[in-house]
């Protein structure tokens, strides 16, 4: 078909197709399998030579929806609880479709006025839902992991200043290595940001006092009595059970020993919209840096995290200062978002956050957390009259740790049991869960997330759980 200029009358119909998928697609979603073997051929449609001509605006589009409509796991639908993955809500969806439409460069204020301010707007937005201090400073990143790379580096440039180096300028040559404390929950996100700042991915030392994990404050306490100017890396959510590290200890620690604390909260930190959780991340206020994830329990799409420091002028000192003529010099009327964290070129994630916080509010979003929990905690129930499920973990939040554990197996079996019924879940495709390996113990970690789940989702997953797990005990 050759150049996409003489396509340009096909752009309103191709969007139109979508559209019109869209509908069907949506109402299916509900009673989909997470995913479907009987489409995963579909997938081998998408390969073979670059097209030389090009088949068309509307053949590419058409062959898109087919494959993808089938083949796609749905893990936007109600029953996928694998890993930590929200939906995206019918407003945010439909914003991300505008993020497209308008295809916004939004580094630079003059290159879209439209995307920087809703990212501002966002942005105090967030810190109000959130608890966090107006006077903090702020981005939108693509992920948690970016936001934790983010504040760590602003850590880092924190660090650095502390020893008279200005990293950002000079990199970290004859530094000494920087000090990072953190409990058993330290996530491999924290750890790939410390990877990618050059301070090593094992540099964390972690100081729990029991097999789960958890932070032994007095041991931090005596450490940071010694270390020298430190980070410590709080945990607003564990994934193999929820819990939370003591943010409010560790906030005065950092203030007592001239610490930094960074909190990953990559979904825990939304905690704080319900009443009923909000004190789990009491001390979050005090942090010096702050990271999150939107596409999690907020339920926007893919991609979408966000980075608070507590030292605004950390942000652009960190990210900024690049001595290139032809981009503008910083403006404090003019935010150039691109000066403020590790993106240049940006993609406008702000408006889908936008029309998801414009359109349901706080108590929209309060009223989803708390049903999440009421989720949880029902699924907790099932668990607990089951013969054959044991519960391991005190349920916090959104996610149930439990196990299969019927009468009669020896306990050196269950670990392979547990990792074989994972597989079977996985396979079998009506829910999804993964397992883990919590205190030892092999076990299925289903986080409830999606703003679509239900009581008849989480019932039907305590239902097949054990349905694979008897079959799978008839053919040993």
């Amino acid at each position: 078909m050759g150049d996409p200029l003489n396509a340009r009358e096909d752009a309103a119909e191709a969007l139109g197709m979508v559209a019109r998928a869209a509908g069907p697609y949506l109402d299916a979603l509900p009673h989909l399998p997470v995913r479907d073997a009987t489409h995963a051929h579909l997938v081998d449609d998408l390969d073979g030579p670059l097209p030389q001509a090009g088949d068309g605006t509307i053949a590419a589009v058409a062959d898109l929806l087919r494959i993808g409509t089938r083949a796609a796991t749905h893990s936007s639908g109600p029953r996928f609880f694998h890993f930590v993955v929200g939906g995206a809500t019918p407003a945010a969806q439909a914003a991300d479709w505008v993020t497209s439409l308008l295809d916004q460069a939004t580094g630079l204020w003059l290159t879209s006025p439209l995307a920087a301010r809703a990212e501002t707007v966002v942005l105090r937005w967030l810190k109000e839902l959130l608890g966090l201090p107006e006077s903090h400073g702020g981005v939108l990143t693509p992920s948690a992991t970016a936001a934790n790379l983010t504040g760590l580096a602003c850590a880092r440039d924190w660090w650095a200043r502390r020893h008279g180096v200005d990293v950002a300028a000079d990199g970290l040559v004859g530094l000494p290595r920087l000090p990072v404390f953190s409990s058993g929950y330290v996530h491999p996100s924290s750890r790939k940001a410390l990877q990618l700042l050059g301070l090593g991915r094992d540099a964390v030392r972690v100081l729990a006092r029991d097999d789960a994990g958890r932070l032994d404050v007095d041991a931090l306490d005596r450490e940071l009595a010694s270390s020298g100017p430190a980070v410590l890396i709080g945990n607003a959510g564990e994934v193999n059970g929820g819990d939370y590290d003591p943010l409010d200890a560790m906030a005065d620690l950092a203030q007592r020993h001239g610490a930094w604390l960074h909190v990953d909260g990559a979904f825990g930190l939304f905690a704080a919209v319900s009443p009923r959780t909000a004190g789990l991340v009491r001390g979050v206020e005090r942090a010096d840096s702050v990271a999150a994830d939107g596409h999690k329990w907020l339920n926007v799409p893919y991609d979408s995290g966000m980075a608070f420091v507590r030292d605004p002028a950390a942000l652009e000192r960190t990210f900024g200062g690049w001595h290139t003529a032809y981009l503008p010099d910083p403006d404090d009327e003019f935010v150039n978002y691109n000066t403020r964290g590790p993106e240049s070129s940006r993609r406008a994630r702000a408006f889908p956050l936008w029309a998801t916080l414009r359109a349901y509010g706080r108590d929209g979003h309060r009223a989803m957390v708390e049903r999440h929990q009421d989720l949880a905690l029902r699924l907790g129930r099932r668990i607990e009259e089951a013969p054959d499920l044991e519960l391991l973990a005190p349920i916090t939040l959104f996610i149930v740790c439990f196990r299969y554990r019927p009468p009669g197996v020896p306990e050196s079996a269950l670990d392979d049991l547990n990792r074989r019924l994972g597989e079977a879940l996985i396979d079998d495709g009506r829910v999804y869960a993964g397992t883990t390996v919590y205190r030892g113990m092999v076990a299925l970690r289903p986080a409830i997330v999606n703003w679509r789940t239900t009581e008849e989702d989480v019932d039907l997953l305590a239902s097949v759980v054990r349905e694979l797990g008897r079959t799978l005990l008839t053919t040993d």
